[in-house]
């Protein structure tokens, strides 16, 4: 504790009336009782005339004021106790106080930041340093230190939303380490360091604080933690923020209230859609869409169909060129994932309104369609499922431009409205390796080079399967990649999946795709698994029981769902990985298959 006038500070020395001060000071402007004040001054082992010493102590304080030249009638008594009168010039209690809630009551996220930065910079130093109270240490340093943590957390929320994480890290690293126990900041160094491309640091930082409140608290992270690792492992796109400020939602995702036609600059998505973090490969993919996105020769707006089978990395590369090209689309950026968490399709009717609250923040605004007239907004649809379900919701003005994401080949949808269509297939030998070597690390990779490329033929080269494994790799550092290949190889795919959640497995990824579709085109997908080799129009339709023509139907089908690579004219082909799990079905389901 210190008095400071002007460039003179004055630190007090630990004494009674030190003691005395700070219990009062902690409670400005609020009568604090006599007892407490006895306790803070002596602790439990209190002198028998404590209550008139406490009145000595008092009259010490107050001629401490008058050397300093502070008036002696700050301190009141009071019925039951003694109070002191302060405000924001006097203390800084006070003031920190002020300009806390003065930035909850802005609307705009850059004022409350420079409010709240304003009044960190008030605090100095550990909490009551030279005050020896046992008492206030217990009762009050927890208190006040949770009102500095709420402070630094609101300003961490903040600055990520705006993008700002490297700037972040080191004061981050600062607090997480001065409090280990407290979650969030955990939390906020890992999404920092994610979203800088730092996954491996990010990980360990969460094993980290896991050791931690295990060894000292016997408890494991809470959900929040667990969920931004999981996302971590996976290689997640964490998506764009918004700062909800206490008093009510502050957005910095969309424009300050519901307009036509927002003005460039101010649309659905301020902070920029952040970088996929170990996004590698699909180098021809990406510039075929860039270019296509940002050619200044098209006439209308560009359509881009990004499909194929599930797993095969179709929302990454949507992500990741959306994120290449956001300065081409200053009006905003808006992806809407056009299934329901269940998987059920969207209609186009309840996609339109959440299209219309991420532009507006309101679903039932009124006003022109986005993407129309002069605005230049990029509109990335995820997962659609149907031709008819996305196409009301197409760009029309000529700025603008859509993303579509799918495992269907929406063929109707491209030959009405043209547009460029990418096809995925697995990776390539080096992409695989290079993102093992980007999620594991390349000391890892490079120490087991011939294991490590045997792990991605295991996975057959699809992305999702090179990610589970990796995750499963980095929990496990002491694993080796030719033992992990061994495991693998044993039960495919079953054992490409995560303990910790379900659906981040092979089998579910495919098994959802699956439920998707006619039970008569599943069950054609699960009898022709069992079939070695090419896939020949008379020999699939031995396999099903149907005609020539019934069975070249099915499997066309199958090609349009991504669960075949297109054949014509013959014979069509089933990606090991995918046969894999169709035979794990036939076995599940007890259908007799061809082998």
């Amino acid at each position: 504790m210190s008095i400071a006038d002007g460039q003179e500070v004055v630190v007090l020395q630990p004494s009674k009336p030190t003691n005395l001060l700070a219990a009062l000071l902690v409670h400005p402007n609020s009568m604090v009782s006599t007892g407490y004040l006895q306790r803070a001054v002596w602790g439990e082992d209190q002198p028998v005339t404590a209550k008139a010493a406490l009145h000595t102590c008092v009259l010490r304080l107050r001629r401490i004021f008058a050397k300093y030249g502070i008036a002696t009638n700050v301190i009141d008594a009071v019925p039951g106790g003694y109070r002191i009168r302060a405000d924001a010039e006097t203390l800084d209690l006070v003031r920190f106080r002020e300009l806390v809630q003065e930035g909850h009551a802005v609307a705009d996220p850059e004022s409350e930041l420079y409010l709240l930065k304003e009044a960190l910079a008030l605090w100095h130093g550990p909490l009551l340093a030279n005050v020896a109270s046992q008492t206030l240490r217990r009762d009050e340093v927890p208190r006040l230190t949770e009102e500095r943590l709420r402070a630094i957390e609101r300003a961490c929320d903040i600055e990520l939303a705006f993008g700002r994480c490297r700037q972040l890290l080191v004061g981050l690293w600062e607090v997480v380490r001065n409090y280990p126990g407290h979650e969030r900041f955990s939390e906020q160094l890992m999404e920092a360091l994610y979203r800088t491309g730092r996954q491996t640091e990010a990980l360990a930082e969460y094993r980290q604080v896991k050791n931690y409140l295990r060894e000292e608290l016997g408890i494991d992270p809470g959900p929040a933690l667990q969920k931004l690792e999981l996302a971590i492992l996976r290689g997640e796109d964490l998506g764009p923020l918004a700062v909800e400020a206490p008093s009510g939602p502050v957005a910095l995702t969309g424009p300050p209230a519901p307009a036509p036609a927002p003005p460039s600059g101010t649309g659905a998505q301020r902070a920029a859609l952040p970088a996929i973090p170990g996004f590698t490969g699909r180098a021809a993919d990406t510039a075929a869409i860039t270019a296509r996105l940002t050619s200044a020769d098209r006439p209308g707006p560009a359509l881009v169909l990004v499909c194929g089978a599930p797993g095969i990395g179709k929302t990454a590369l949507a992500l990741q060129v959306a994120h290449q090209v956001q300065k081409r689309f200053p009006d905003g950026q808006l992806v809407l994932p056009m299934t329901h968490p269940d998987g059920t399709a969207l209609t186009s009717e309840e996609a339109a309104r959440k299209l219309r609250g991420l532009w507006t923040g309101d679903e039932d605004a009124a006003g022109p369609p986005v993407g129309s007239g002069e605005q230049r907004v990029l509109l990335v649809f995820d997962d659609v499922v149907s031709s008819k379900q996305v196409r009301p919701l197409l760009p029309t003005g000529p700025g603008s431009s859509a993303v579509i994401t799918s495992q269907r080949g929406l063929a109707g949808l491209v030959a009405t409205h043209g547009g460029l269509v990418h096809r995925l297939g697995v990776f390539q030998d080096e992409e695989s390796y290079q993102l093992l070597c980007d999620i594991l690390g390349p000391e890892r990779v490079e120490a087991e080079p011939d294991a490590a490329r045997a792990l991605a033929a295991v996975c057959g080269h699809f992305p999702i399967a090179l990610r589970i494994v990796a995750a499963r790799l980095l929990t496990r550092p002491r694993l080796g990649i030719a033992d992990c290949v061994d495991w693998l190889a044993q039960d495919l795919p079953t054992r490409l999946s995560l303990a910790d959640d379900p659906r981040m497995s092979v089998p579910s990824v495919f098994g959802r795709a699956l439920g998707r579709l006619d039970p008569r085109l599943g069950e054609a997908f699960v009898r022709l698994g069992g079939a070695s080799g090419r896939l020949r129009v008379e020999d699939s339709a031995a396999v099903l029981g149907v005609p020539r023509e019934e069975a070249e139907e099915l499997l066309e089908r199958l090609v349009d769902v991504g669960l075949l690579e297109e054949g014509p004219p013959e014979p069509y082909l089933m990606h090991d990985l995918l046969r894999a799990y169709a035979r794990r079905s036939a076995q599940h389901r007890g259908t007799t298959v061809l082998t």
